[in-house]
């Protein structure tokens, strides 16, 4: 399990950025940036709404990441920007412009974001901007800029939205059911979360997760809950 230095505070914290083996990736709910969030002091550093910068605590500045609408499936390429402060349950924070291109949901930004390693082969459709449009985009808005990956399949988005709101929090996945209990026994014993299930996925896979949640009140308390541990990589899954 990847552990890292950080606090059960509100606010993420400036760090040093991790490294991983594979392409990072994170499902969960995005943050999407407005100036009053900036002068509350929710979020520490500026986005310029019309900018393909994110905010995301786990990647290095300028690092491309595809970020995806898991609901409707529309994805977009952005750029990690500088070291931000943002809460602790969001797992960016994007710009209008991004979250208009995706067509996210404000009440429900569930997202995936997913590092884009330099020597990966990544298709994706051209992006609906051309040269002669980029002279005047600082002055007109862009609604349909959204990238995806053609090994993927458009789905029924009127039938998602429909579904009911249902989550889980993944905590950690483990080769072992042993293991998988040992930490549901650390959560028990150093958090005030009492629900933690294990679930097992395949052989040799077990799942230690919370919920499900039906409200994101109930989500981001939990979420909250458990930031003592200090995981590195905790994710917020969508119930079928």
């Amino acid at each position: 399990m990847l552990l890292q230095n950080c606090t059960i505070e509100n606010l993420t914290k400036n760090k040093p950025s991790v490294f991983f083996d594979d392409p990072f990736i994170n499902k969960g709910f995005a943050l999407i940036y407005n100036n009053d969030l900036y002068e509350k002091k929710i979020i520490s550093k500026k986005i310029d709404e019309r900018s393909l910068i994110v905010f995301q605590k786990n990647l290095k500045k300028n690092i491309k990441v595809k970020i995806t609408n898991i609901i409707n499936n529309k994805s977009i390429i952005a750029t990690v920007g500088n070291d931000a402060d943002y809460p602790l349950f969001n797992n960016a924070v994007l710009s209008i412009r991004i979250a208009d291109a995706i067509d996210l949901n404000k009440n429900e930004p569930y997202i995936e974001i997913l590092e884009i390693l330099e020597d990966s082969v990544f298709v994706a459709k051209k992006a609906k901007i051309f040269e002669e449009e980029k002279k005047v985009a600082i002055k007109v808005p862009v609604n349909s800029i959204s990238i995806s990956d053609l090994n993927q399949t458009q789905s029924n988005t009127k039938n998602k939205n429909d579904k009911k709101f249902s989550y889980n929090i993944k905590i950690a996945d483990f080769y072992f059911n042993d293991t998988a209990l040992l930490l549901i026994n650390r959560i028990n014993n150093e958090t005030i979360a009492k629900d933690a299930k294990i679930k097992k996925i395949r052989e040799n896979k077990y799942r230690v997760y919370l919920g499900p949640f039906s409200n994101i009140n109930a989500l981001q308390k939990s979420f909250n809950d458990i930031n003592i541990l200090e995981f590195e990589n905790i994710e917020i899954i969508k119930n079928d």
